[in-house]
């Protein structure tokens, strides 16, 4: 069994590079979602790095943590706040929701690079100038950061609605299968839990995080 001291380290480690990738995934929804003509999330305060715009207590907060010790940080789960868009607003509403869903998963994984270049040029080689107390938490942060932004966008890429990936294979499809698949949505998260639950996502998301973080990896 894990230590609980340790859950708590990890806690404290992962928190910040959590809070920070689901804010900029949020945000990147608003803001391309925005620039392609709806200005619901602007209008309504969501397009801001504000993380307390998208915090939801029960799903960013308590959720996670209760998993992460349950589990002995073997599994954590959570989500935050949807930023609101309205689809009827854009010029080419199937191309353009498909584009805002994208730029979550985008966000992420370009975070997950910007924290590998960061720990490469800057971290590393101030490890020896610097003491340990400073460094040490950096680069385990760091490397959090990574972990988390793959984490983020893999499995929000899962193709199923209302994640991005189900989003936006609903734009990529023709008119008429995409109405079809659009209305699994309401039971969306519950095919998602199913999946996690019974181990069948591991499968294809568990190769494509290692591809992620393998190829990430080649930058340190």
């Amino acid at each position: 069994m894990t230590d609980i001291s340790e859950i708590i380290r990890q806690l404290v480690i992962s928190a910040l590079p959590i809070l920070i990738a689901i804010t900029f995934h949020e945000t990147a929804h608003g803001f391309v979602a925005n620039r392609l003509g709806d200005p619901t999330a602007r209008l309504m305060g969501r397009l801001t790095l504000n993380p307390l715009a998208h915090i939801d207590m029960v799903g960013t907060i308590i959720m996670p943590a209760m998993l992460l010790i349950l589990s002995n940080g073997q599994f954590v789960f959570g989500y935050a706040k949807p930023v609101p868009i309205n689809p009827s607003n854009f010029n080419n509403p199937k191309k353009d929701m498909a584009m805002s869903a994208a730029a979550g998963p985008i966000s992420n994984i370009s975070l997950a690079i910007i924290s590998a270049l960061i720990l490469k040029l800057l971290v590393l080689p101030l490890s020896a100038l610097l003491p340990s107390a400073i460094t040490t938490p950096l680069t385990l942060m760091l490397m959090q950061s990574i972990k988390w932004n793959i984490v983020l966008a893999v499995f929000n890429m899962i193709p199923v609605p209302p994640l991005d990936g189900g989003r936006v294979l609903v734009g990529l499809l023709p008119h008429s299968q995409a109405v079809s698949y659009s209305r699994i949505e309401p039971y969306g998260m519950i095919i998602v839990i199913v999946l996690i639950v019974s181990g069948i996502a591991k499968f294809f998301i568990y190769p494509i995080m290692a591809l992620l973080l393998s190829l990430i990896t080649l930058l340190l």
